[in-house]
């Protein structure tokens, strides 16, 4: 039973790293810029932060560009590079910002 058990949650931990790991940040806490930090560097992009949260070890923010687009973007916490940007909780059609 407990070996069975075992086996179930190493699968399981295999499972959960597998899928979409590419997109996952491996950083240090103490390695980590300031929320301040990221919130300034979205600004400096045009952008209006609704929404910072940490999910699989990055920065996530939920945000809005200049015409009003709303998209997420995943942002490494030590360098404040996206990781990944794309669509957030979108409300009438709207389309992902450019890059800058």
């Amino acid at each position: 039973m407990k070996a069975t058990l075992f086996g179930t949650m190493v699968l399981t931990a295999l499972a959960a790293t597998g899928a979409g790991a590419e997109d996952d940040c491996d950083v240090p806490m103490r390695n980590w810029q300031p929320r301040a930090s990221v919130i300034a560097m979205a600004e400096a992009r045009g952008w209006t932060v609704r929404r910072l949260k940490i999910d699989d070890g990055c920065y996530e923010i939920h945000a809005v560009d200049e015409t009003g687009r709303r998209f997420e973007a995943k942002i490494d916490p030590a360098t404040l590079s996206i990781i990944k940007i794309g669509e957030g909780h979108r409300r009438h059609g709207s389309a992902l910002p450019e890059k800058p």
